[in-house]
Parts: C-alpha cells; sequence; structure tokens
C-alpha cells in the first residue's frame, strides 16, 4: 500500500517522498481504519486525506466549515487533474444536480461540503446509497466548545459512526490543546481512532514581539522589509481595522480591510483579490483566516494582543504554509491587556468560562515578556519539548538584556496598595512621578508615600514595569471594566524583599522595527528577474484558469526551479510540486521562461500536444485530429502515447478499435518472448494483420501503466 501511496504522491502531487507522520496516516486510513490527525499549518494534512481517498474504492467526502476554504480545495484537485467538487449555497440548482448527477455516476473523486449540508436528512440517504471512500473532518477543532471557531454542527457529526460503520472516518486540526483534543474524540466518536500528533513547531516563521511605541511607525518600519510581500495585519476592532488599511493605503500600501461588519459581497471580493493578487496587505479581525490556504503569505503583524496562546499559533501559522522564511510580528501594550480585559468582563459565560480565559490571556502575556526563547515557551504550551533554543526568534538572534527591577517594582506595588487598588496604570505613573493635577488632588494622593518617588524613571519605563508585573502574574487587573489594578498573592515575597526581579529591558525602536534577521528568503539578487518572470507567468495562467496563482504552482515549486534550472520536460518532471498533469499544462511555458528563447520550439510542441489530447478527448479520432492541427498522424498518436503512460488519457479515448482485436493485440504483447514488452516495430513486423504503429504504441503505453500500477 505504502508503494502505491508514492507513487500516487509523484504522479499526481509531484513530491518524491512523505513528510513526517504522512504515510502512517494514510496506511491507517487507506487501510480502513480512522484517524485524528494534528499536524501544524503548513504540514501536509490534506495529503493526508486526499492520497487514500485515490487509494480506496469510492467517493471521499470532505467536511469543511467554509465556502472558500472549499472553493480553494476544489481548484487545487482539479488543477491536478483529478475530479473534485463542492455542494454549497453559492451554486444554482442547475449547478448542484449536475454534481448530483456526477457522484451518481462515480464520476467523482472528491466532494466538499459544509456540516449543516452533509447532516440533513436528505444528504445523508443519498451518500448511503454511494460506494464511499472515507469522511475526512477538517478544522476539527470547531467540535470544541472551548474556541473562537466553535461551530455547533460539528458537535453532530458523531453519527456518522453509526450511519457510515464500513467507512473510515479522519478529524484533522492544525491547533488543539490536550482539552480540545479529548473534546474532538469524544464528540465525534473517534475514541478508538488511532491518534497522530506532529510537531507544532513552525521552524521557516520567525517570532518577534515588541512593546507599542507609536505602533504604526514601528508597522511602518516592519513592512518595509516585505515589499511585494503578501501578509495580513491583525487589529482587535472593526474600526481600527477600517482606519489601518486606510491609512496603510495612504503610506502607498495595497491593503484591503476586513471584518465581520463588512457587507458580504465586499468581504467576498477582498478575499478573492488577496488569493488572487500578488502583494496584497489585509488588514482584518480574527473573522479573516481560517479559510485561507494561500500558500505564500510571507508575513503575519498583530497590532492588537490575541486573547490566548491559541489564537496567536492559529493567526501567525497562516504565514509561510509553503515552507518558506516567514514572518510572525507583534506590537503589544498594557492598553491591550486592559480592553482584553474590558471585553472579558462584559462577554457571556459562566465564571469558570471566564477563568479559563483569564488564565489563557495570562499565558498570551508570558509569551510577550519572556526573556528566553520563544519557540521553547509557545512549543512548550503545547506539550512539547524543544531540547535548544531554537535561534530562529528574536530573543535567541539579540540576547535580551535585563535589569534589576525588584526596587520600582516594589514602588509600583506599594502605590498600587496605598492608593487603594482601584486605580489604572496611568493614574498610578502619575503618582510615581509627583505630577500635579486635578485627579491627584481630588484624590488627595499628593500625601501619599509614594508620590513622586518613581522620578528616576521615565513614562515609558514606568509603563514597561507594570506591564511585565501584570505578565508576571504579580498584578492583576481588576474585571471592573475600569482596567485598575490590584495586588496578587504572588507579589508578597517581592513585597517582602525575600526575592529580587529580573525585568527585560525594552529594545530601541530600529531593533523594533527589524523582523527576521538573517532568516530572509534565498532569492539571490542575479535570480530576481528570473524570479518575478517566473510569477509573471504563473500569474497569467492563474488568470486564464481563474484560479490563485499559488494553485498554478506555489513560491516553493518556482524557488526549486530556479535552483535546478530544468532544461527538458524530463528535468521538470523531478521538481517539487510538479505533478504529472501541471507537467502537461505548464511545462512548457516555464522551461521558455527558464531557458529564454532557447525553449519556444519545445513549448509550441507541448501546446500542440495539449491540443490534440483535448481534441481526442472531445470526441475526435486520431486521424481527425491530426487533420484539423495539421500534424503527422504519427506525431498526433505519440502525443496520444505519452497521455496515456502519464495516465492524462485512457487508451478508449485515444484508439478507435473493436474489444476482440483489442484483446489479440494486447496478448500478443504479453505473450511475446523475453521478460520485457516489446518495441512496437518489432511487434508490427511479426502480426499476421496490418495495424497503424500508432494504435499499438497507445495500447503498449496502456499496458506498461497498467503494469507498473
Amino acid at each position: 500500500m505504502r508503494e502505491q501511496a508514492l507513487q500516487q504522491l509523484k504522479n499526481v502531487f509531484g513530491y518524491g517522498e512523505f513528510r513526517g507522520q504522512q504515510a502512517d496516516i494514510i496506511d491507517q486510513v487507506a487501510c480502513g481504519g480512522d484517524a485524528l490527525v494534528l499536524m501544524p499549518t503548513g504540514g501536509g494534512k490534506s495529503l493526508c486525506y486526499q492520497v487514500p481517498g485515490l487509494l480506496r474504492e469510492g467517493l471521499t467526502v470532505v467536511v469543511s466549515p467554509l465556502i472558500a476554504l472549499m472553493d480553494d480545495q476544489v481548484a487545487t484537485l482539479n488543477e491536478l487533474g483529478l475530479k473534485a467538487a463542492a455542494l454549497n449555497s453559492t451554486l444554482s440548482e442547475d449547478a448542484q444536480r449536475e454534481v448530483a448527477r456526477q457522484m451518481r455516476a462515480g464520476e467523482l473523486q472528491f466532494l466538499y461540503l459544509a456540516p449543516e449540508r452533509l447532516l440533513k436528512p436528505r444528504t445523508l440517504n443519498f451518500l448511503q446509497s454511494l460506494p464511499l471512500a472515507l469522511f475526512a473532518i477538517d478544522e476539527a477543532h470547531c467540535v470544541s466548545q472551548w474556541g473562537h471557531d466553535f461551530r455547533p454542527e460539528y458537535l453532530q457529526l458523531g453519527q456518522l459512526a453509526e450511519l457510515f460503520p464500513g467507512v473510515p472516518r479522519m478529524a484533522l486540526t492544525a491547533t488543539a490543546d490536550e482539552r480540545t483534543r479529548e473534546e474532538m474524540a469524544q464528540r465525534l466518536k473517534l475514541e478508538q481512532a488511532a491518534c497522530f500528533v506532529s510537531g507544532f513547531d513552525r521552524p521557516n516563521i520567525f517570532y518577534r514581539i515588541v512593546p507599542k511605541d507609536k505602533p504604526r511607525q514601528q508597522l511602518l518600519g516592519f513592512l518595509r522589509e516585505h515589499k511585494g510581500d503578501a501578509g495580513i495585519v491583525y487589529c482587535l476592532s472593526r474600526k481600527k481595522v477600517e482606519e489601518t488599511a486606510a491609512w496603510l493605503c495612504e503610506q502607498g500600501w495595497p491593503a484591503l480591510p476586513y471584518h465581520a461588519g463588512l457587507p458580504p459581497e465586499l468581504r467576498s471580493t477582498h478575499q478573492k483579490r488577496f488569493l488572487n493578487e500578488e502583494g496584497l496587505v489585509m488588514v482584518a479581525t480574527i473573522a479573516f483566516g481560517m479559510g485561507i490556504d494561500k500558500s505564500n503569505v510571507r508575513f503575519v503583524a498583530h497590532l492588537d494582543l490575541p486573547k490566548s496562546v491559541e489564537a496567536y499559533y492559529q493567526e501567525t501559522g497562516r504565514a509561510g504554509r509553503d515552507g518558506l522564511a516567514a514572518d510572525a510580528w507583534m506590537a503589544y501594550g498594557l492598553q491591550d491587556v486592559l480592553m482584553l480585559n474590558q471585553i472579558m468582563a462584559s462577554s457571556e459565560g459562566d465564571e469558570r468560562h471566564k477563568r479559563i480565559e483569564r488564565h489563557k490571556l495570562d499565558a498570551m502575556l508570558a509569551l510577550c515578556e519572556l526573556t528566553t526563547c520563544r519557540r521553547q515557551t509557545l512549543l512548550g504550551y503545547f506539550g512539547e519539548t524543544l531540547e535548544q533554543p531554537c535561534g530562529n526568534c528574536d530573543n535567541c538572534q539579540e540576547p535580551v538584556v535585563t535589569w534589576d527591577g525588584s526596587e520600582p517594582a516594589r514602588m509600583a506595588l506599594s502605590t498600587i496598595y496605598r492608593s487603594g487598588q482601584r486605580y489604572g496604570v496611568g493614574h498610578l505613573i502619575d503618582i510615581l512621578l509627583g505630577r500635579d493635577n486635578e485627579k491627584i488632588r481630588s484624590a488627595g494622593h499628593q500625601h501619599l508615600s509614594t508620590y513622586g518617588i518613581g522620578k528616576s524613571l521615565g513614562e515609558n519605563e514606568w509603563r514597561s514595569v507594570f506591564r511585565q508585573l501584570i505578565a508576571r502574574a504579580l498584578v492583576e487587573v481588576d474585571l471592573d471594566g475600569y482596567g485598575s489594578l490590584r495586588l496578587s498573592e504572588r507579589c508578597r515575597p517581592l513585597l517582602r524583599g525575600e526575592e529580587s526581579l529580573q525585568l527585560r529591558r525594552d529594545v530601541s525602536k530600529p531593533a523594533a522595527w527589524g523582523s527576521r534577521g538573517s532568516n530572509k528568503p534565498v532569492i539571490a539578487e542575479a535570480d530576481r528577474a528570473l524570479w518575478e518572470a517566473l510569477r509573471t507567468l504563473r500569474k497569467q495562467l492563474a488568470d486564464a484558469h481563474g484560479v490563485p496563482p499559488y494553485v498554478i504552482f506555489t513560491d516553493n515549486t518556482l524557488v526549486d526551479m530556479l535552483r535546478q534550472r530544468p532544461a527538458t520536460l524530463q528535468d521538470m518532471a523531478l521538481v517539487s510540486g510538479v505533478g504529472s498533469h501541471k507537467l502537461e499544462r505548464y511545462g512548457a511555458d516555464f522551461l521558455q521562461v527558464l531557458d529564454g528563447n532557447g525553449s519556444a520550439a519545445q513549448a509550441q510542441e507541448q501546446r500542440d500536444a495539449h491540443e490534440a489530447i483535448a481534441l481526442v478527448r472531445a470526441g475526435m479520432s486520431a486521424e481527425q485530429a491530426a487533420v484539423q492541427l495539421g500534424q503527422p498522424l504519427r506525431k498526433v498518436y505519440g502525443q496520444l502515447a505519452q497521455a496515456i503512460t502519464t495516465g492524462n488519457l485512457t487508451l478508449e479515448q485515444a484508439v478507435d478499435i473493436g474489444p476482440v482485436q483489442l484483446e489479440r493485440l494486447q496478448d500478443a504483447f504479453l505473450n511475446h518472448d523475453g521478460d520485457d514488452l516489446p518495441g512496437v516495430r518489432t511487434l508490427a513486423r511479426e502480426l499476421d494483420e496490418q495495424v497503424d504503429e500508432g494504435v499499438l504504441h497507445c495500447i503498449r503505453a496502456a499496458l506498461v501503466l497498467e503494469i507498473s500500477g
């Protein structure tokens, strides 16, 4: 089974080997077992159900939560030469009937649909009448009531176990802590399924978190390192999304806003533009992301603090899905903490739920204020151990400068206590700096013993102190909606002088603007023009076929083309991500760009072959296609035989020959002396009947494909 899986991987998807646990997962499902798959974004989850879907008889049903995600996957599979469709509300009744007809006729290999549609009795009854290969439940963390992506319809998918007892099921997600994993297994009735937990690490992403200090200017400094790159900028509020997008446009950046409050048509337009155009910046709330399968997002920036490590991991994971270097950059400040606390205070839910949300926020703050490797802590949150510092985050590349903040911390804690534990950071800093204003005088705080004792530090330094006290849970933000601070039990040893406190020193602006240091994508300056030429061709082909550019070829594939510099179609077949169908459709065009005009003749030959195959598929005979194209019949037959070898054409489409004669000619090939099939000319000389050598070429090609399969 593994050999067959590898063959599909190479022929269809253009990859030479499986990654990580992919082969084991595919074995499990292809042999009829259930699986729970936790694999990081960009780790190749889709292949885990697509390959077994090709190996097993019947239709593969993929449950997906968003229409955009379905459409993207369908376009990707169709470009690979596979038969896939989606059933959703965007289809007309005629289009839906056509999909149903294809399912009934066994013409579809993959069907994508939302859980709501799958669970309709009519859909379930229809599927029970069909041979099914497997069920794949994508984005399965939507079953968890603890996550912000919760979809109540997912809770009902457990009934698939009873309705389709002989059909293997797999649930896939990129992010789930232990609690969510257990909930997925229980709700989906996958308690007995084999569980595959791949590492959470995304080694190609560089993580940087900086204190806010004129955040718009900080963002601009970061974006300057990403000219021409596609990226996402996340903001907490809809208003901030629109203001930031407008401001970026004024600064010369092609930016689009996206949030749930925009009209659906506008959201859809902006999403399509982001997927189909190069170099756009999407400014968005968390409403944007789960349906995005764009592989060449080069950066994700946060202008506000995510509310949990899970959210941060999921959102930053939308960068660098193609495996090339990408950036996760964030600027955060005290105001973010206060705003998130206000949101939590006003949200629905019982105290237990709010307490859990608070713990999640505390973990996020701790990640921000780390003085050690960020990746080690990020992975540790999900129960994974990274033995050595990663070397690919800001704290690893620029070791953090710390200072003894014990005494300033005691001043801050004492000020919180003496002012009654009911004031926010701004007022507390005013007390420490000895400022004279109406609020200080009306509260009588000019008489506090801590009034004016903090003048050795500036306002920003005091903000850093308070921020780090909150992040270390020495101080709590009161959930009263006003951002007032109070002491926690954990601060007592520090207040009594029994403990000291090392604080991180905020870095200067130039360092804060920087992104990934030495981890930049390796496109040599000498290759820049050729790289842009390849991207231009990819965009032209994508526009012609109505798909996003990365569906034609990912950035990773273009980089491999630059590295290998294929000179022939045989060479091009060795490039990562170039399967047989894409080789036939696009190989010659990309060779022409890589080799200048040297491949013009080869490109024309490839286009001729493509036209010949299309005409034969449409019902023409080889003879008619040769006349239509003005090509020799022998050449057309050669093109058809090559298409049969790669699985892009069937023998029945290529030759018009009766079953008795076909069986006789096949026997002649198979029963010939020697271990290998004889050559066409050799067999033609030995036959008792006159048969065009082109027909024999096609029959031999079909036998070669059958024997190798």
